[in-house]
């Protein structure tokens, strides 16, 4: 499981510089941030206060969010059994690299008998498509005096299920209570998900196979869904429509090793393009 540390280290280092760079880039004089702050009413919460939306946060991945990212990755407890691994690993494994593809990726290879260094790389480079996410919602979490390791944590908590439904929450909470709310939205996901990935260790063996693979398939579903709904501008939904409309056609011609990233450029650069022409019009 070092390898699952050495995944978290470089992908959570290397957002964190770049949250860096552009919050540094974007940035008022200190003069300007304190008068800005003063007239804005932004506090630093209490530890009641934090507490209070931390569980909010908490309670609202429980009622449904959680527990679909949890189902998801009872599939990987599974594969881990399934490749030899302990049940500590599997647990670890969800705790470390919080990521089902790379932690796919992660047994594969080790099961494999790749060099251990390699395995690193391919499980880092595979949480890639993370860097952007998490860059998107860091300024959301921007409080006063944040410690390196709460910014540290924040980003190992960006999933996709998480960064999604926190996207969409986020903006209706006040700043000082954004950064609480998140991680305890994001740690009520990664602690089912734990215990999720310890019950497909131990019940694989009663698991029917056309159930797993639909568990696994709630994962996008969900995304997809929730994007939808998080969705405002004409260029959100021309994004989503032509994601949709090319995916089929993407793969057949990239095949599915660049297809989503492909088409995720394409459906992103020309729902741009149509948004400003739409603007355009109207001026």
């Amino acid at each position: 499981m070092d390898f699952g540390s050495v995944h978290l280290y470089l992908v959570d280092l290397w957002v964190l510089k770049s949250c860096r760079k552009i919050c540094r880039c974007c940035a008022l004089p200190s003069d300007a941030i304190q008068v800005t702050q003063v007239k804005s009413g932004t506090k630093r919460p209490s530890q009641n206060d934090f507490n209070a939306v931390f569980l909010t946060g908490t309670k609202e991945a429980l009622q449904f969010p959680a527990w679909v990212v949890a189902f998801a990755l009872i599939g990987i407890g599974s594969i881990a059994r399934e490749t030899g691994a302990p049940a500590g690993v599997a647990a670890l494994s969800t705790l470390l690299i919080w990521a089902g593809p790379a932690q796919i990726i992660f047994f594969g290879t080790v099961a494999s008998g790749m060099a251990l260094p390699s395995v690193a790389l391919a499980v880092t480079l595979s949480s890639f498509r993370f860097l952007p996410m998490t860059i998107a919602i860091m300024p959301l979490l921007r409080t006063p005096r944040r410690s390196l390791l709460v910014e540290v944590l924040s980003a190992h908590l960006v999933a996709v299920t998480v960064w999604t439904e926190c996207l969409r929450r986020l903006p209706k909470f006040p700043e000082n209570e954004r950064l609480p709310y998140f991680l305890g939205f994001g740690s009520a996901c990664i602690i089912l998900s734990t215990a999720s990935t310890l019950l497909g260790y131990f019940v694989i063996d009663h698991m029917n196979v056309f159930i797993a693979a639909g568990m696994l398939f709630l994962t996008p579903a969900f995304f997809i869904l929730s994007v939808s709904a998080g969705a405002k501008s004409l260029s959100d939904w021309c994004a989503i429509a032509i994601g949709l409309g090319f995916q089929p056609l993407s793969e057949k011609l990239l095949g599915p090793e660049i297809d989503l990233l492909a088409i995720g450029l394409l459906g992103g650069s020309c729902a741009y393009v149509i948004h400003r022409m739409y603007l355009r019009g109207l001026s």
